[in-house]
């Protein structure tokens, strides 16, 4: 276990400090989203109680404290991602927001007939649909990269994809439902060597990995708050200058203009083209508060830990199908290099009813297709049980989820 403070690290958590149906609550549904340390929470009710005022536009003294604030996330943001400047980073709803502004607006101006979009067969519904719908719009073509029964891709194959008509390779960074790490600098390598863009899905990559989108030479990185320890309502759309200068705006109204006249608009600068309107000011503020933890902590020691909770579930798990001289727990995603996320089925067991079961022992766990219905077809199952773990879980959390599994089964 890494060297850290972990019951400091739990008394920022109010949340996890209560009963569920008279167990004390296990959370092990952080993929989904994580909780929010006290420090994030205050900093949400401090705006709303003493800055709360437009941005950008006032010259009164809330106004001025609050675009502060504002602006000061996103250069915390530009610092987490090691971006070149503050201005690439944009402020969007979540990853699913960032990926539809890509493909309604890089694509739109960029994606012809006969250009090809790379995904792979890991993807979130969020970064399968938009892609599909730009290729019907565009007469392009959606290839897709297979992958191995261990929820590894298969390389070879994405080499026989890539070709002179590939424009876009979109792939997440680390699975949501597998929890495997995909070799994302090998992809950027072979996919600038043909002078095709990549974008990367960094919804779960954004607590459990490091980030240097420079040294990486990532085109764009769509990263989402709430699984980052800040509220929801927040993402962030990174993309290199170059991109994001060429791209038309997002959506149109106020902020995202420099003039208007009824013969003539014109465009505001980037960050500000693709951020029209009033933005989420108060969660955005809060985000930063969200980034500091994190960055307080190390993402060593994050990653050190989780990867122990990873293991002791995994070693549990096998455990028990010892125990029981046959397999009655399936690992789905068995990745050598994974975050700290673990599928699995319980044979003749569905696993929306393991889930209430887990429930009704105060554990709180993600069932179903988790919005990758592609690759549950692959597997051949209508949907898992997902254990995901963050920085405040326990050993013996952990432990707990295994033995109540052990119930379920003897049940």
């Amino acid at each position: 276990m890494s060297s850290i403070n972990l019951q400091n690290i739990r008394n920022l958590f109010p949340i996890l400090h209560q009963e569920v149906n008279n167990f004390p609550l296990i959370y092990l549904d952080n993929a989904a989203t994580t909780q929010k340390p006290l420090q994030v929470i205050e900093a949400l009710q401090s705006y709303y109680k003493f800055d709360n005022a437009n941005i950008h536009r006032g010259a009164h003294t809330l106004a001025d404290r609050s675009t502060g604030m504002f602006e000061a996330t996103r250069k915390a943001v530009q610092q987490f991602i090691h971006a070149a400047e503050a201005e690439e980073c944009i402020f969007t709803k979540g990853v699913t927001e960032s990926i539809n502004l890509v493909a309604q607006t890089w694509c739109k101006k960029f994606i012809n007939k006969g250009d090809e979009i790379i995904i792979t067969h890991m993807e979130h519904h969020s970064n399968i649909v938009p892609w599909q719908l730009i290729c019907e719009e565009k007469e392009a073509i959606l290839k897709v990269i297979p992958i191995h029964t261990n929820g590894t891709l298969d390389m070879e194959v994405f080499y026989q994809l890539l070709s002179d008509q590939t424009k876009l390779i979109s792939c997440v960074w680390a699975s949501n439902a597998l929890g495997t790490i995909n070799p994302i600098e090998e992809i950027i390598r072979a996919a600038h060597a043909k002078n095709a863009i990549v974008f990367i899905d960094g919804a779960q990559a954004g607590s459990h990995i490091e980030i240097d989108v420079q040294r990486l030479d990532i085109d764009f990185l769509a990263l989402s708050s709430h699984k980052l320890y800040g509220p929801t309502g927040v993402g962030v759309l990174y993309g290199k200058r170059k991109l994001l200068e060429a791209m038309p705006p997002y959506q149109s109204g106020g902020e995202m203009i420099r003039e208007v006249s009824f013969e003539k608009t014109t465009f505001n600068d980037i960050p500000f083209k693709f951020e029209a309107g009033t933005p989420n000011i108060a969660d955005v503020i809060a985000f930063k508060f969200a980034l500091d933890f994190v960055n307080e902590l190390g993402k060593t020691k994050i990653i050190a830990h989780e990867h122990a909770l990873l293991n002791q579930f995994v070693s549990g798990v096998k455990s028990l199908n010892s125990s029981f001289g046959s397999d009655e727990i399936e690992l789905i995603g068995t990745a050598e290099e994974k975050v700290a996320v673990q599928s699995f089925v319980i044979h003749n067991k569905h696993h929306f009813d393991i889930g209430l079961m887990l429930d009704a022992r105060g554990i709180a766990v993600r069932t179903g297709h988790h919005c990758t219905q592609p690759l549950m077809n692959f597997y051949n199952i209508e949907g898992t049980v997902r254990a995901s773990f963050a920085i405040y879980n326990t050993i013996e959390e952990v432990d707990a989820l295994v033995e109540a599994i052990k119930k379920i089964i003897k049940k």
